[in-house]
Parts: structure tokens; C-alpha cells; sequence
């Protein structure tokens, strides 16, 4: 490691920031990873320039962002996502990505790459930020939740793919035919995960869940690295490869360990969201250009017309195609947050940097507005749940009356 120092400050924001959050929260419920991102940009070269460019950390941010990817794919329930609701949210992401595809073209005076970075940035959902909201506020596994796991799974998903198609560097065709390749080898180990276990395995992880050797847990990053290694050998995104590892994996547990699969998540989850998660969101904060952001005004004027669009692109088609069974408060706070983005938006974003298609201000507003919608979007919408449920916005909720959602 080139700057020891600077992983150790990234480590310091990450233990600031949730004591910041719980701070806050007595007045105002602010998600961790707001503070996670503005202490990364304190820290990075535009405020206090305290860090450095370090290879081990970007590392290590890029496996964040894997780690982020691949529990969200885990939280995929197929038996509950599926039929009407499923087309729905399929149908939803499709007329977003024409509608993005289009308002980009526009904003861009038809610079065709330019317009599909920006386009697809627009589409997609921050599934791993929002499930975890829902889960602590008690509403994943009711039919609220059901439905926005569906849609985000989508929101994730579907850009993810357009990204394998798009950008590439590939022909439509070839593009098309290497992801058939990917999924038909997906599909394969889907099969796989889904044949019974053999009675050692189970007695293996069972033996030794709470044991230094971690069986199950190891085995989890071994499907997470070989699709990782998968996607790789594909010449795909490794988000890509994430995502299926997620999918794989609670198909593997629940066949395997169906009683200590939710034990084994958790080592995971502490090991994601304690370590590897806020490396990413803090390495974006550190990576945001500031200057460019304030450089001129044009920057800073597009921030709040590309928040506007996550909302028109992303929210507004999920809100007409929302379930018919959701109150008119679930079909608006499922919108919000369904247009809550920014893993993604970074993905794509700094595919769009390196490639040319994005000026550095063009970017920055993109990242700076998937930042505030991180902010804001869940808020209101958590506060639209409350307000419908007969509690005033302070109140704790009925289902999680000792948790907050962030």
C-alpha cells in the first residue's frame, strides 16, 4: 500500500459517519451513506486533500461497490417476485429507458454517446440502498415490500444489462451474444444451486458456523469471486457478475441451511456494510469533482434538472404501473423510491469519464444530483408510509417501533 494513511482515514469516516447519523436522527433521519459520501469529499483533494490516490483502496472500493450489488441480488425472493407484479416492473423500466434514452438525446444535441450514458444513468434503482431501509423499518416482508423489491430488482438489473450491451466496445450482435453466453452459463449454475445439497455439506456448515473456519461464509465468496470471474472472462461488467452471485447464492443456502441461512447473511452483511460498502461510498466522495461541479454554473445548474429527471424518467412510469392493490401513499413512496439511485449512477457515470462521452462538470452534476436523491427521495417517501399509517412524522412505526430506517 502506497498511502497506509489514507486507508486509515477512510476507516476513521466510516466509524464518524454513523455516530454523525445517529446524532442527526434525533431530528432528522439522514441515511449513513449521506455522511459516508460528504466526509469522503471533506477528506478528498477539492476540500482538505488529506488522501491520496491509492490502487489497495480504489480496490477495495470496487469490491464495495460488488459487495453492494451482490446483497442485493440476494434479497431477490422469486417466489414472491413474479407475474403481474414482475411485468409491471418490467414494463416500467422499459418505457424509462425510452423515455431516458430520448430527454438525453434532447439535452445532449443528439451526441449519441453522450445520450446513452446520461439515458441510462436515469433508469436505475438503488435496490442495495433502499432494502435496507425497508428492512429496518419493517417493511420488506409485507406486500410493500414484495412490490419495490420487484421493481428495484429491475431498476438494478436492467441497467446493469444495458451497460453489457452498450458500452461495451462491442458490436450489437457480438454484445448480444456474449450476454446469451453469460446467462446460459448462469442459467447452469442456477440448476446447480437448485439440486438438493448432500447431506455433508449441510453437517459442514452447520459444524461450523460458529467456528473459526466459516464454512458457509467462504463459500459465499466463492460464488461471489467466481462470478465476478465469470463476467470478467466475458469481457462484462462485474456488476453483472454480482447481481447473479447474490441470486445464486440464497438459492444455495435455502437449499442447504434453510435454518441458518438469515445467521449467514448477517456475517456477510457485517462484513459488507461494515467494511467493504462504506469504502465505496466514502472513495465516492473522495473521487467527486467539486471543482468541476461549481466551475462555471452550468454543472450546478444541471444537478437539479438531472434530480428532476430521476424522478420524471424513473418515478413517474412506476407510479402509473404500480400494482392496483397499493394505496395511493405505497404507489408515490414506491416511485420515490424506485428513483432513489447512485451506485449505479457512479458505475456508469465513470464509465461515461473514461470513455469521453462525459465532461468532468456533465458528471459531476450527474453523481451530485444520484447523491441528493439518496438524500431526499427515501425521506419523504418513508414519511408518505407514516403519514398514511395515522402517525404523525416523529412517531416510531407500528411494525419496527424500536427501529429507525437508516
Amino acid at each position: 500500500m502506497e498511502y497506509p494513511g489514507t486507508l486509515i482515514l477512510i476507516m476513521l469516516m466510516a466509524v464518524v459517519a454513523p455516530l454523525l447519523a445517529y446524532a442527526v436522527g434525533r431530528r432528522l433521519a439522514v441515511p449513513v451513506v449521506i455522511f459516508e459520501i460528504l466526509l469522503g469529499v471533506l477528506i478528498g483533494p477539492d476540500v482538505l486533500g488529506w488522501v491520496h490516490d491509492d490502487e489497495t483502496v480504489d480496490v477495495l472500493a470496487d469490491l464495495g461497490l460488488s459487495m453492494l450489488i451482490f446483497l442485493a441480488g440476494y434479497e431477490i425472493q422469486f417466489a414472491a417476485v413474479r407475474g403481474d407484479t414482475l411485468r409491471r416492473s418490467g414494463w416500467a423500466w422499459v418505457v424509462s429507458f425510452a423515455v431516458g434514452l430520448g430527454i438525453a438525446f434532447a439535452l445532449t444535441g443528439g451526441d449519441v454517446a453522450a445520450g446513452l450514458v446520461i439515458g441510462t444513468a436515469l433508469t436505475s434503482t438503488a435496490l442495495g440502498a433502499v432494502l435496507p431501509i425497508l428492512r429496518d423499518s419493517g417493511r420488506l416482508e409485507g406486500r410493500f415490500g414484495t412490490v419495490v423489491m420487484a421493481f428495484g430488482a429491475v431498476g438494478e438489473f436492467g441497467p446493469i444489462i444495458a451497460m453489457a450491451l452498450l458500452f461495451s466496445g462491442r458490436s450489437p450482435g457480438a454484445a448480444s451474444a456474449v450476454l446469451i453466453a453469460f446467462a446460459v452459463v448462469t442459467a447452469g449454475a442456477v440448476v446447480w444451486a437448485m439440486r438438493p445439497r448432500p447431506p455433508w455439506f449441510s453437517a459442514v456448515i452447520a459444524k461450523t458456523l460458529h467456528s473459526s473456519s466459516q464454512f458457509a461464509v467462504r463459500f459465499v465468496m466463492l460464488l461471489l469471486a467466481a462470478m465476478l470471474g465469470l463476467s470478467h472472462v466475458f469481457g462484462l461488467d462485474t456488476l453483472l457478475g454480482a447481481f447473479a452471485a447474490g441470486m445464486l447464492t440464497r438459492l444455495v443456502l435455502q437449499g442447504a441451511a434453510p435454518d441458518s441461512s438469515h445467521e449467514i447473511l448477517a456475517k456477510v452483511e457485517a462484513m459488507g456494510f461494515g467494511f467493504l460498502v462504506p469504502f465505496f461510498y466514502i472513495v465516492t466522495g473522495i473521487h467527486f469533482d467539486l471543482d468541476a461541479l461549481l466551475d462555471g454554473g452550468r454543472p450546478l445548474l444541471l444537478l437539479p434538472v438531472f434530480l428532476a429527471l430521476f424522478l420524471l424518467v424513473r418515478g413517474v412510469p412506476v407510479r402509473l404501473l404500480a400494482p392496483r392493490d397499493l394505496t395511493e401513499p405505497e404507489r408515490n413512496a414506491l416511485a420515490l423510491y424506485s428513483a432513489t439511485c447512485l451506485p449505479l449512477v457512479v458505475a456508469i457515470t465513470t464509465i461515461g469519464l473514461d470513455d469521453g462521452a462525459l465532461g468532468s462538470g456533465e458528471g459531476a452534476a450527474l453523481v451530485g444530483a444520484a447523491m441528493v436523491s439518496v438524500l431526499t427521495f427515501p425521506l419523504v417517501a418513508f414519511r408518505l408510509l407514516r403519514r398514511s399509517e395515522g402517525q404523525p412524522p416523529g412517531a416510531p412505526s407500528r411494525s419496527a417501533e424500536a427501529s429507525d430506517p437508516w
